[in-house]
C-alpha cells in the first residue's frame, strides 16, 4: 500500500512537471486589468464575466491566456498589492502582457487614484519599461466604455457597488441616441504612453464606443449585467449594471479586441481561431454545459463546438446533425 502511495506520488508530480514543460514552449499572454477584463466567480450559476476570461476562446492552445486582472482594481493598487511581481516573475522572453486600467484610476480613493498625465502614466510606462526589461512584449489597451447614453453621466464612486444593486435600485434618468464618454483623459494617457513608448496600442475604447453605439441603448443592454426581475436567476432582483459584462458580452467583446490585437500584432494572426460555439466547465466559453450547448444551436446547419479542457460524456445529438467537435486543452471524450 505504501508503495503503492509513492508510484501515485511520482506520478502526479510527473505530471505536474510534464504540464509545466509543455507551457514553457508556448507563448503566454498575460493580462492586468480591472473588472471588465477579469475572471470572475461563477458559482451559482453567476453570468458575469471579464472579457479577458473569454480570450483563450478565440486563441489555440499555441497560445496560454493568464489573466491577472482583478476587480475593482487600478494601476496602483495592482503594483501596490504584489500583483504586478507576480505576473513579472512568470514571465519569459517571447511572452505578451495586455495592459488595460483606468475604471479604477479614476476612482476618488487614495489607494486607487491616479491622474492622466502624470500618475497613470508613470504607471503605464512602468509595466511597459519591466516588461521589456524581463524579454516580454507589451500590449498598451486603453478602458472599455461604460454603456453609459445618459445625457449627464450620473455619479459613480465605484463600480463594484454594482454588483448589491437591484433593479429597481438602477438610475432613473432619461436616456439619449448617443453614447457619452464617461472617462476622459484616461482613455487618451495608454494612447499617449504607447507613442512616446513606442509600444504596440489597440484602442479598445473606440471599439467599444463603436460597438454600444452601433446597437444602440436596448441592444446594448444585452452586453452587461442589465436584467429585468426573474429574468435571470442568479440575479432573482434584477441589475442595472451598465459596466460589466455578461457572458454574451464578454465574448462579443473578446472576439472584437482578439481581432484587434491580431492587426497590431501580425505574428498572432496565425493562432487566431473560431468556433460556433465553446463549452468549459470554468466559465470561459459560451457554455459549462455540453448538452445545453448542443440543445441551443440548430443541429441542421454545420456548427462547430470547441470543448475546452476536462472529461466529457458524449452529447445526445439529432439523428442528422451537422455538429462537429474540437476537442482542445486535452479534453477527451469518456469512454
Amino acid at each position: 500500500m505504501q508503495r503503492t502511495g509513492k508510484l501515485l506520488s511520482f506520478l502526479a508530480a510527473a505530471l505536474l512537471l510534464l504540464t509545466a514543460a509543455t507551457n514553457e514552449k508556448k507563448t503566454t499572454i498575460f493580462m492586468i486589468g480591472d473588472s471588465t477584463m477579469a475572471n470572475k466567480d461563477i458559482s451559482g450559476g453567476k453570468q458575469e464575466r471579464g472579457w479577458g476570461m473569454a480570450l483563450q476562446c478565440y486563441f489555440d492552445d499555441n497560445i496560454l491566456i493568464d489573466n491577472h486582472a482583478v476587480n475593482g482594481r487600478s494601476s496602483l493598487s495592482f503594483i501596490n498589492e504584489g500583483r504586478w511581481d507576480t505576473v513579472i516573475n512568470r514571465m519569459k522572453p517571447g511572452d505578451y502582457v495586455i495592459i488595460q486600467f483606468g475604471h479604477n484610476d479614476e476612482k476618488p480613493k487614495a489607494d486607487r487614484h491616479t491622474d492622466p498625465g502624470s500618475t497613470f502614466d508613470y504607471n503605464l510606462a512602468k509595466f511597459v519599461r519591466e516588461t521589456r526589461e524581463h524579454g516580454g512584449i507589451p500590449v498598451l489597451m486603453n478602458c472599455v466604455v461604460r454603456r453609459n447614453f445618459f445625457i449627464n453621466a450620473p455619479e459613480n464612486d465605484d463600480d463594484e457597488k454594482l454588483r448589491t444593486t437591484t433593479f429597481k435600485d438602477g438610475v432613473k434618468m432619461v436616456e439619449g441616441d448617443s453614447l457619452i464618454d464617461t472617462h476622459g483623459l484616461y482613455r487618451v494617457a495608454p494612447r499617449d504612453v504607447a507613442q512616446r513608448m513606442n509600444v504596440h496600442f489597440v484602442d479598445a475604447n473606440q471599439i467599444t464606443h463603436n460597438l454600444e453605439q452601433s446597437l444602440g441603448t436596448e441592444a446594448s443592454k444585452k452586453l452587461h449585467m442589465w436584467f429585468k426581475p426573474g429574468e435571470e436567476p442568479s440575479v432573482p432582483k434584477g441589475r442595472q449594471d451598465n459596466t460589466h459584462y455578461n457572458v454574451y458580452g464578454a465574448h462579443v467583446v473578446a472576439k472584437l479586441l482578439a481581432d484587434a490585437l491580431c492587426e497590431e500584432v501580425p505574428v498572432l494572426k496565425k493562432y487566431r481561431i473560431d468556433a460556433d460555439v465553446t463549452v468549459d466547465r470554468r466559465g470561459r466559453g459560451d457554455y459549462m454545459d455540453l448538452q445545453k450547448a448542443v440543445d441551443a444551436i440548430d443541429q441542421t446547419k454545420p456548427v462547430t463546438i470547441q470543448i475546452l479542457g476536462g472529461e466529457w460524456a458524449k452529447p445526445q445529438l439529432a439523428k442528422k446533425s451537422k455538429v462537429q467537435f474540437v476537442l482542445r486543452e486535452d479534453a477527451k471524450w469518456k469512454p
